[in-house]
């Protein structure tokens, strides 16, 4: 499959990597890919995030945040809150008794050098070539991945959805690329 992704999508994916283990996760998630193409200051899906009105800051800031709850998405809180769940208020009180960022913590570091991809981030990287195919692509960049982690379900989808950023919305402006 890698062999079909372009340089700078094979960056992408190091820096995916990079994000991962610097977060002390033990598996790159679909949030660790999309931290990957933030990272890339030069790089397709950071401007096209830029023409639709989201800058690398807003996508760091907005990782962290799910970090510190613990991986949980917007659409997941909303859903919890339905049953009387404050997610924002466990969150508090988890950091009250362990410290700041206790949930962003891995319970164990890594032990390896290359991590393995979560399902749903396998899910976004069989989706991006799907991607690619469908635009008549013959190779996986950037724009394919992130058209990928917006169709997906998750926090990267809540988090463009939030600020009026939809699957259609990113396909047009990869079509005017």
């Amino acid at each position: 499959m890698f062999e079909k992704f372009t340089h700078d999508a094979r960056r992408a994916v190091v820096e995916a990597q990079a994000a991962a283990q610097e977060a002390g996760a033990r598996e790159i998630s679909a949030e660790a890919v999309f931290a990957g193409l933030a990272r890339i200051e030069d790089g397709e899906a950071v401007r096209l995030l830029k023409v639709l009105g989201v800058s690398r800051d807003d996508v760091f800031a907005e990782l962290a945040r799910v970090r510190r709850r613990g991986g949980i998405s917007d659409a997941d809180a909303e859903a919890l809150t339905e049953f009387g769940i404050d997610v924002d208020q466990i969150v508090e009180r988890v950091e009250q008794t362990h410290g700041p960022g206790a949930l962003a913590q891995a319970s164990r570091p890594a032990k390896r050098n290359h991590l393995p991809f979560t399902a749903e981030a396998k899910d976004a990287l069989q989706m991006s070539l799907r991607e690619a195919q469908d635009l008549g692509d013959k190779h996986l960049g950037q724009e394919h991945l992130l058209l990928a982690l917006v169709k997906q379900r998750g926090p990267v989808a809540d988090f463009l959805a939030a600020r009026g950023i939809d699957y259609p919305a990113v396909r047009q402006a990869v079509g005017k690329r």
